[in-house]
C-alpha cells in the first residue's frame, strides 16, 4: 500500500503562532534570567522600541555571549503587537513553569520515597521494574498537572493560588485567552518544554539510580563508603569503572550497566590491558546470552553479577565458573575472588 499524506491541513498563521510560542519557551529557558532580570525585560518591553530594546539587553543584562543570542533571537521573532503580546505572555509562563516543577519534584521525592518499602533485592529485575514508576510516574503527573493548570486558567478558576498571585495569573487568564482565540494550542506547545524541563530534573536528581542501587549494596556488604571512587582504568582510559576500591590490598574495579548491549566488548578490551587484581561486570542479564557470558567469564576472566532471577533460571550462567547472581555480591564473595588472584 503507497504512502498518502493525509487531507490535514494546519493554517499558516496558526503554525507560526505556536512555533513562535514554542521557540520563545525554549530560548527563553535556555537563558535562565533571574528573577530580576525577568522583570526588567518586561519592563524594557514596554518602554523600548526593538533597537534600544537590543542594546539594553547587551549592556545592562551581562549575559554570556551564547544566551545573549538565545535573546536577541526572541527579539528577531517581534514583528507585531501579537508578538509582543505573546512574549509578555511566555514571560508569565516562565514563572508559572517553576512553580509546576516545584510540585514535579514533591510527587518525584514522594515516588522515590515508595521504592523504600519495597521487600525486593535493589538489584533484582523485580526491583528495577518497580524503580520505573518514579520516571514514568513523575512525567506522567507533570503532564496531567500542566493540563489541569491550563483548564483552571480557561476558566479562571484561582481557587489553587494564594491571594498572593492571583492578580498575576488573573491577568496571565486573560492573555491566554486573547491568545487562544486567536489558534495558539496552550496546553500542547507548553508541554513539548515542560515535558524536557521534567526529564531534566529526572536526571539532575536521580544520576544513575542503577549506580546508586550497587553502591547501598556494596556498603551493605562491609565495603566502606568512604573507599568507594569512580576510576578510569589507568592503561585503558576510554573505560571508566562506575566503583573503584581496595580490598586486602587487591585492587578491584567494577562496571555496572543495566543492560550489557555492545559496551560488554569494550570491557573486554580493558581486560587485557589492566593492572587490576579482579575487574567486575553487574548488570540485570537480560541480555546477557551464553555466548556473551562465556566470552566475559571464561575467555577474559571478568567476574560477572547478574539478576538472580536470570541467574536461577538459565542454567549456562550457573555453569560459569566466574558469574554469580547478585545475591553473592557479599564481602565473603569479594574476598574469595581477591584470594583466588594471589
Amino acid at each position: 500500500m503507497q504512502n498518502q499524506s493525509t487531507n490535514l491541513t494546519i493554517p499558516q498563521s496558526k503554525f507560526d503562532l505556536n512555533y513562535k510560542f514554542y521557540f520563545m519557551l525554549k530560548y527563553l529557558t535556555k537563558t535562565k534570567l533571574t528573577d530580576t532580570q525577568i522583570l526588567q525585560f518586561k519592563e524594557y518591553l514596554n518602554r523600548y522600541g526593538e533597537t534600544l530594546l537590543k542594546q539594553k539587553v547587551q549592556f545592562d543584562f551581562r549575559l554570556s555571549k551564547e544566551k545573549e543570542e538565545y535573546l536577541l533571537s526572541i527579539l528577531d521573532l517581534i514583528h507585531t503587537q501579537q508578538d509582543l503580546d505573546l512574549l509578555l505572555f511566555v514571560l508569565g509562563l516562565y514563572d508559572t513553569k517553576a512553580l509546576l516543577l516545584c510540585d514535579a519534584r514533591i510527587k518525584y521525592d514522594l515516588l522515590q520515597q515508595s521504592l523504600k518499602h519495597l521487600k525486593l533485592h535493589p538489584l533484582s529485575t523485580a526491583y528495577d521494574k518497580q524503580s520505573l514508576i518514579v520516571p514514568y510516574g513523575t512525567r506522567v503527573n507533570g503532564a496531567l498537572l500542566a493540563l489541569l493548570f491550563f483548564e483552571k486558567l480557561e476558566v479562571k478558576d484561582l481557587s489553587f493560588c494564594t491571594e498572593h498571585y492571583i492578580q498575576f495569573f488573573d491577568k496571565l487568564a486573560d492573555n491566554a485567552s486573547m491568545l487562544s482565540k486567536k489558534g495558539l494550542e496552550l496546553n500542547q506547545i507548553f508541554m513539548l518544554m515542560f515535558t524536557e524541563s521534567v526529564d531534566q530534573l529526572i536526571k539532575s536528581t536521580s544520576g544513575s539510580d542503577y549506580e546508586k542501587r550497587i553502591n547501598s549494596v556494596l556498603v551493605k556488604a562491609g565495603v566502606p563508603s568512604e573507599s568507594i571512587t569512580k576510576e578510569h582504568d589507568a592503561n585503558d582510559k576510554s573505560t571508566e569503572f562506575d566503583f573503584f576500591f581496595t580490598l586486602k590490598g587487591k585492587t578491584i574495579g567494577i562496571g555496572a550497566k543495566r543492560t550489557l548491549r555492545e559496551r560488554y566488548k569494550q570491557f573486554i578490551k580493558t581486560a587485557h590491558t589492566s593492572q587490576l587484581d579482579v575487574m567486575i561486570c553487574i548488570t540485570l542479564g537480560v541480555d546477557a546470552t551464553e555466548d556473551k557470558v562465556h566470552t566475559i567469564c571464561s575467555q577474559h576472566n571478568v567476574i560477572l553479577f547478574v539478576a538472580d532471577e536470570i541467574y536461577e533460571a538459565r542454567p549456562y550462567l550457573q555453569n560459569e565458573t566466574n558469574c554469580y547472581s547478585v545475591k553473592d555480591l557479599t564481602l565473603e564473595t569479594l574476598n574469595k575472588l581477591v584470594s583466588d588472584t594471589q
